[in-house]
């Protein structure tokens, strides 16, 4: 899987948005297979205009790694999708939690190219996975 810091470096060698979306999109399309029995209410992302799937994984301990996995039936927000398992999926909880994912979208340039309703959707993705890294550390408390 791609890493943030590449993502971030080919985003800064990338000058148009044409090409970043065509990126995106194939970020998107790396994303490894997601598991059909997922696709269903209770791990669909509210909030999203487009279908978005999240499954937590969450590791032992009191401060657990925490893995995502992503789907989404729209290309462009499929790769939205891999950008945020980037940024937070293989992390410890409170690494997660402590995540600026709004720094990250404006460095991007994601929060002015993104219609409000891709944008609301990435921040009710984030909410999730931040959510569910909060609730992986109150597990253990």
């Amino acid at each position: 899987m791609t890493t943030i810091d590449t993502i971030r470096d080919d985003f800064a060698f990338l000058d148009e948005w044409e090409e970043r979306y065509r990126y995106i999109i194939e970020l998107g399309e790396a994303l490894p297979p997601f598991p059909d029995e997922a696709r269903d209410a209770a791990h669909k992302v509210q909030g999203c205009v487009s279908q978005v799937w999240l499954v937590t994984d969450k590791g032992p301990g009191p401060d657990p790694v925490v893995r995502f996995q992503g789907d989404s039936d729209a290309h462009i927000v499929r790769g939205l999708v891999a950008i945020m398992l980037a940024l937070f999926s293989g992390r410890r909880a409170s690494e997660i939690v402590k995540t600026d994912a709004e720094a990250l979208m404006r460095s991007l340039g994601l929060d002015e190219h993104l219609s409000p309703q891709r944008a609301n959707g990435l921040r009710s993705m984030v909410k999730r996975m931040k959510g569910d890294a909060e609730a992986a550390l109150v597990q253990h408390a």
